[in-house]
Parts: structure tokens; sequence; C-alpha cells
């Protein structure tokens, strides 16, 4: 346990009340402040978010006081959720205290490494640490992590080694000696050069960077038989594969063994001084600046094919097409330029068909020797003149290339293999500098436009800025997230977490309600994916299979696929190598992303709250815990005496008012519907009055079923021996708490409108919401149980509630005749209409297990609720 933990149950126990002693009414004040500090949190969270789009200025205090106002609203919200619930989260203290550290070490300028300093797995590697591992460890990392593309295993050694090298060695001074007779000219400049190069070679590395490298390596070749896997190395200095590609100016050696790695390494960074590297740092004005080498350690790739691809046409990228180079064996060759290679033209749109094809003799190959090293071998006679890749292979890698693109936003030099297992690898990728190029085709865009029909614009708000097309798929099933294809717009009608597992395949999304300051749309910013949330129309406007251009930037969603505007963003400037931008980048990643997608997860914990983000969505959602599951004696002692609802059905219900639930004078002891200001309890008793919906009939019961149904009773410590027997609401303007006992049922209705509980007999069903102008903090709550009939009626009618529902949207959990029913994050209408069908379903399904008498009535019923549903609820769009 760690001090801090410690301090804080020491104050905890000094406390002279706990939960239990709090009046409901304190406690629903400290639920609110959560809600108010969970907002906050998340609208400062997409404000620096939106600065990383590159359309505005920020600097190190920007980011150094947003860091501190986020760290200081999870503080709070972490101690109001605890006292809510006292001593039960003090384990977020330790994951918050963790998290923030970090961030105070990234804005004091110490870059967090997870693990060892001199060596980093790909496995933790993000673009966030590109000044700790260089860029083409960080872009391989990302490939490999955030899209899910096969790349080699491997670790990156570090910046920080190679500066631990060149003091250690007392190498410094030369390194500026060098730079500085390279701008002068100097005669002496290619003898410096020389001699640096021999004093790397010749050093020593230190001792403790040599242990990191081999303890690296013995996880590296966990179950593998290092003689038959070798390594390959590569240069990933700071700059390169970004702003600067020094393609082809560093070296990599390929297929060496575990013994030979530190002289591997240090040839490496030797080649940061050759006379090519060093002139082409005089063209770009890079001398002022010191060059540094991180370096990436694979494992080899038995390359059956390897190739490059490029995402577009360099020379002419109006052609639109992808190009692909490809050869037998190892792709070193290609890369170089020394032997010709067969070339694939294809479109840049699914299926991806072929445009041409030129296939080359190819009479020898470069492959790795059992051993060490690299040789070149005859290819066989059969296989000279025959086509390195099939048509599949050749559309896997289309569709990876495209995924690449989309995710780095700049058409992509990619190299790849495909091993002897037909596994295509990324081995590297960096940005085409295609920029003059590219913006030929981009200069009369308005024109361009003309062409293509407006679908909607300005509907809804844009969460993560971009420009991208694809085909529509409609998501309305969480099923139907496991078949969503790769480079499809993602429409559906509400924002959630969950569509998190398929962000990174998404060209695009567009919801039809939604928050820019949700957890999706969070997710989406860290993916760099086009939103554009609450747009209302979505849904109705768009068809699946349609081709549509996203303009996330203008808000306009387009008919058809719009080359040109997709160009806008190849031909932009970037600002992404400057300090600020970076060390923004680094901490959100401490920041935004969300791992707690789902409350049922084994991971849904403090222990697995890694960011900020996590910890906030994990205090929201057991703040709401906390507050649905708060025992009923509590809520029906509240200050304040029970007023009778006079209803124009049976309902016998009081209610209680903590707060603005109740218009006029609390001395009356009848209230009317029409006295009701309570947002989700005015809804709730809108529906339960539907015409036609409310049964008085009584119901004919066989005595077996009753008597089975008496094994389920209905405590009476759920309430105060003064409101035992009633029907009972607590509410304020915003919520609802209710308790309904209607016929054999019992129903607890709470809601952020109102807070119902019903009892109805036997029949227990719970209902909690609360519905205000923030569609974060909205939610509603159901839940459902029993009934006087046997348990295949009982069941029978759960099933029907659970169909009901769900096709209202709710997210649903059946277990036997237990239905618990969810949703939340909805605006205010719309939650307002939610509310209203879980009042006709609450009238509508009173003793209806008694009729459940065959499966067939589930759906004669359901059709039944939903001719009184589109008769008496309107639908909110």
């Amino acid at each position: 346990m760690s001090i801090f933990t410690t301090w804080i149950k020491a104050a905890f126990r000094g406390r002279k009340k706990s939960a239990s002693q709090v009046s409901f009414t304190v406690l629903f004040g400290v639920f609110q402040k959560i809600l108010e500090y969970n907002n906050q949190i998340l609208e400062l969270m997409a404000e620096m978010g939106t600065k990383l789009g590159g359309a505005y200025i920020f600097d190190q205090q920007y980011i150094n006081s947003k860091c501190h106002h986020i760290a200081d609203l999870v503080y709070k919200l972490i101690y109001s959720l605890n006292t809510m619930a006292p001593k039960k989260y003090l384990n977020l203290y330790d994951a918050f205290g963790a998290i923030n550290n970090e961030i105070e070490e990234e804005l004091a300028g110490r870059t967090v490494i997870p693990q060892a300093e001199y060596t980093m797995p790909y496995s933790l590697i993000t673009d966030d640490f590109t000044d700790v591992v260089g860029a083409k460890n960080a872009n391989l990392a990302e490939i490999k992590n955030l899209l899910g593309l096969k790349a080699p295993e491997g670790f990156a050694i570090t910046i920080q080694a190679f500066q631990a090298f060149m003091e250690h060695n007392r190498l410094q001074p030369k390194m500026d000696t060098l730079n500085e007779a390279w701008q002068k000219e100097d005669a002496s400049k290619i003898q410096l050069a020389e001699e640096i190069r021999r004093l790397i070679l010749e050093g020593t590395v230190p001792p403790l960077l040599q242990k990191e490298i081999h303890s690296s390596l013995v996880r590296l070749y966990q179950g593998i038989n290092s003689e038959d896997v070798l390594l390959a190395l590569r240069s990933s200095a700071m700059g390169e594969d970004k702003e600067h590609t020094f393609a082809g100016q560093y070296l990599s050696l390929l297929n060496e063994s575990r013994g030979n790695i530190l002289q591997a390494y240090k040839s490496i960074l030797a080649s940061l001084f050759s006379d090519t590297v060093m002139e082409y740092r005089l063209q770009k004005g890079l001398l002022d600046y010191q060059e540094t080498m991180a370096v990436a350690c694979q494992l080899m790739v038995d390359a059956k094919v390897s190739g490059v691809l490029y995402t577009l046409d360099p020379r002419d990228p109006d052609r639109d097409v992808m190009l692909i180079n490809a050869t037998w064996g190892l792709g070193a060759p290609i890369v170089a330029g020394e032997v010709r290679a067969d070339l694939y033209t294809m479109a840049r749109e699914e299926p991806y068909p072929i445009k041409s094809l030129d296939i080359v003799r190819k009479p020898e190959k470069l492959v790795a020797q059992k051993g060490g090293g690299t040789d070149i071998q005859v290819v066989h006679q059969d296989l000279q003149t025959k086509a390195c890749l099939m048509d599949e292979q050749m559309k896997q890698l289309a569709q990876a290339g495209m995924k690449i693109e989309r995710f780095f936003k700049k058409p992509q030099d990619i190299e790849w293999a495909i091993d002897q297992e037909d596994n295509l690898v990324i081995l590297q990728a960096r940005s085409l500098n295609i920029k003059d190029q590219v913006a030929k085709l981009v200069c009369d865009i308005s024109s361009v436009l003309d062409d293509f029909p407006v679908i909607f614009r300005d509907r809804g708000a844009i969460a993560q800025e971009g420009i991208s097309t694809g085909k529509v798929f409609l998501v309305k099933t969480e099923e139907e997230l496991d078949r969503f294809p790769s480079d499809a717009v993602l429409v559906t009608a509400y924002t959630s977490p969950r569509l998190g597992k398929v962000i990174k395949k998404a060209s695009a999304i567009i919801t039809d309600v939604g928050s820019p300051t949700g957890h999706m749309a969070t997710i989406a910013r860290e993916f760099r994916v086009p939103t554009i949330v609450d747009t209302g129309v979505a849904t109705q406007l768009l068809r699946p299979g349609q081709i549509i251009t996203v303009d996330a930037r203008e808000n306009v969603v387009y008919e058809g696929a719009i080359k040109s505007l997709c160009y806008y963003e190849f031909a932009e400037e970037t600002f992404e190598t400057t300090y600020e931008y970076r060390l923004l980048q680094r901490v959100l990643k401490k920041i935004a992303p969300l791992n707690l997608l789902d409350p049922s997860e084994k991971n849904f914990t403090p222990s697995g709250c890694k960011t900020l983000h996590d910890i906030t969505r994990y205090v929201h959602e057991k703040a709401v815990e906390e507050l649905i599951g708060l025992e009923y004696a509590k809520i029906s002692d509240t200050a304040g005496a029970g007023r009778k609802l006079k209803f124009n059905v049976p309902l016998d219900l009081i209610l209680i008012d903590i707060g603005g639930g109740i218009k006029g004078s609390a001395s009356v002891s009848e209230v009317k519907p029409q006295d009701i200001i309570s947002v989700p309890m005015k809804a709730f008793l809108d529906g339960l009055s539907v015409p036609g919906a409310w049964d008085t009939q009584p119901m004919s019961v066989d005595f077996g079923s009753f008597m089975s149904s008496l094994t389920r009773t209905f405590s009476s410590s759920m309430a105060t021996p003064k409101y035992v027997g009633q029907n009972l609401a607590v509410l304020s303007k915003e919520y609802v708490n209710i308790n309904l006992r209607l016929g054999y049922h019992f129903n607890m209705i709470v809601a952020y409108i109102g807070d119902i509980n019903l009892r109805l007999g036997y029949h227990f069903n719970m209902i909690v919401a609360y519905i205000g102008e923030n569609s974060n903090d909205n939610y509603a709550y159901f839940r459902f149980l029993g009934g006087v009939t046997d348990i295949s009626h009982r069941s029978r009618r759960a099933r029907l509630l659970a169909e009901i529902l769900a096709k209202s949207d709710f997210r649903i959990d059946v277990r036997g005749d237990l239905v618990i029913a969810r949703i939340k994050k909805l605006a205010l209408k719309m939650m307002e209409e939610k509310m209203k069908i879980l009042g006709l379903l609450v009238a509508f399904t009173r003793q209806l297990d008694v009729k459940m008498n065959h499966e067939q009535e589930i759906e004669r019923l359901k059709n039944v609720f939903q001719d009184l549903k589109n008769d008496h609820i309107k639908h909110i769009i």
C-alpha cells in the first residue's frame, strides 16, 4: 500500500459520519458535484485534443495549466466518490498518483519511458515516444499496436542509450568539431568524419546498456530458438522517416546473430556520421541541430517475397493509383535500386482492381543464411518470370497500405515482406514527400465540389477533424460491430465507448446523437478518425453500402468519393515536429485514452485505470451504481413530508421532493400531475397514463403459481416503517427514484429526472433516472423481477420486456425472470421519450405474466405494445 493511500485511509477513519449517517439529500448533492466535475474533465480533454488538429496555437504554459486543472478535477472526483461510499474506492488514489506523477515528469521535461531506460519493447511504444525511439520505431509500433497489422517483434534501443554511449566514450566534443568543420567546408571534414566513425566502432558499450540490451533479447527470444531466428537491426534516427526521410542514408543490418548485436549496434551509430549523411544534413540546414540515433532491434523475417508499396504514385498523383514493387527473397536490393522488380499498379479504392502488371525476369534473390548474414542465390527457372504476388496478396497489401495512409493522413512509402507462412509483415512506413505534386490537384476545389450532391451539412458537432471517403456501414446492434469491415464509414444512432473496438478500422464516424466531449469522441481523436456526432439524421439519410465523403472540417457529408478533397490533407503543412505539439501528445496519452470500455469486463477496476479518462469513466459509472444502490430506507427517510399524487390511474403514489421537483407549497397534501416539474417523473407519468395501457381488470391466478411466487418476498427493511406498503417516488428537478406496488408486481424506477420505485404484489420493478441539459449526465436504469406465476410465465414476460426495451435502444441484461435495462448519454428530449416508454411499459406489463401461457404471446404482445407506443409517444430525432 502506498504512503498516499495510507494517509487517505487515515483521513477517512477520522471522519465523524459514515455514508449511512448522511442524508440522501446530502449524498445526492455529492453525486451532482461528480457530474459537474466529470463534464469539466471531458470538456478539457476535448479542448486539448482539438489543439492537436493544427488550427490553434498553444504554448507550454497552456499545456501546464490544463494538465493541472484536469488533475485537480480528477482528484475531486475520487474524493467525492469516497464520500458517497466511504473507504470503498481508496485504491483510486494509487492509480491517480501513478498517472499524475508521470504527467508531472513529462511537464518537467523528463520523458517517461516505461520499464527500462535504454531499451523499450514495441508493445509499449506509441507516437508519443518518437523523441525517445525515433520515428521509424514509433511508426512501426503504432502500425502493430493500434492498427493490428503484423510487424516484426522487437524493441528499440533508445536515444538515451546513444547519449550514454557517446558520453561514456567521450565523443561529444568530436561531434561538435565535426559539425563545425562541415558547416565551414573545412578541408579536414572528411578526415574528422572518418575518425569519429572509427572511434565509435572501437568504443565500449556502457555496462548498464549492455545489460539492458541482453535482458531485452532474453524477453524477445522467449519460446524461440535463437539459432533459427536471427536479428535485423535498423537505424531510427531523430527526424528520419518524418519531416526528412534520410532514405537509404543510414545503415541497416540483416540476419545478425545475438552474439554480434553490440558490434552491429555500434556500426549503425557510426553511419550517423558518414560523408553522405553529413552532406545531406548540410543541404537541409540541419547541422545546427545535434543528430541522435535510436536503433530498431527486430526478429528477422524469413521472407518469401519482399518489396515496396507506394500508396500514391509520387510521379503522377493525378492517376490516383498505388504502386507495388515485388521480388523473391529479401527486399534490400529493391530499396537500394540494384535489381528490377515486378510492378503492380492498383486502384486506391475497394475492391482494389489491378490496373496494370509488369512482370520482369528475376534471376537472383537475396536470402538469409543460416548462422548469420545474407547471400545471393539463383531463383528456380520456373519462378524467374512468374509473378511474385497472387491476387489475394495484392489485395491484402492494398488494404494494409490504405489503412496506414488513413492513420498517418499522408501517402505512404511502405516496406513489406511475405514470410514462409504467407503472412504479410510490415517492415517500415514513412510518408511520401509529394506535397508539391498534390497541391496542383487541389487548386480548384470549389468547382469540383459542385459536381457532388450534399447529403447534409452543418448538422451536429465535429468531434475529430479530417476528411475521408468510404462505404456506409450502419450499426444498430453490438453484434454488427463484429462484422464491421475495414475502410467503411461507421454510421450509428448513438455514441458508445464500445464502438472503440472498431474505430481503428473505420474511415470516418457519423452518429445521430452524442457529444464531442463524450468517451467515444475521445477515442476517435486518439485514432485520428474524422468524426461528426449528434447529426440527428445520419441513420435516416445514409444507406448501407452508399459511397460518401465525410468532410469533418466544414461539417459536410457528400454523395460519392471526392478524391480532390481528400488530397487537401496531403498538401497541408505540418507542425507535428514542434516541441509543444509532442509534449501535448505525450501528456494526452496519459490523460485521454479510454481503456475501460465495458463495466462488465474484468479490467473495470481501479487497478485497470491507466489514464485520467479511465478514472473519470470509472468514477462516473460507480457513482451512478452507488446512487441506485442506496438502501430504500435512506431514500424514503429524506427530509420533508410525503404528499399524495392525485392521478387518473389507481397508482396510490406518495411523492417526496428533495428539491425543485414539485411546484407550489409543500404544505399542500395532494399533488396534481401538472404540479410536477421533475423532468423524468413527468415523462414517466405521461407514459403511464397512455389510454388503453392500464388494465384494471382482476387476473385469475392458479394456486400453485401463486404459492411458488411467495418464495420471493419484498423485504420491508427496504423502506422506513413510515412508508411500508406505500408506492413511493423521491424526486428533484432532474432526478427520480420510483417504487410502486401495483397489482401483483414490484417495480422500481430510478431516473435522473426523478426517482420512482413501484411495488406490484410480488413483482419487483425499479427505475432510476437522471435527465438534464447535459447529455453526458443523463441515464435511466430499469430493473424488473418476479410475479405471481411460475417461472415459465415469468421468464416469458422477461423476454417480452427485454425485446421491447432492446428495440427502444436500451442495453439489456436478462437472467431468468430478472430484466435489467440501461440507457444513457442521450439528449434531454430523447431521454424524456425513453422515460415515457418505461412508464408505458410498466402500465402495459402489470400482471401480464398471468397471460403468458405460451411462446406465441411474446410476439403478439410485443406488436400490441408497439402500436400503443407509435400512437401515443412521439419519436424524437
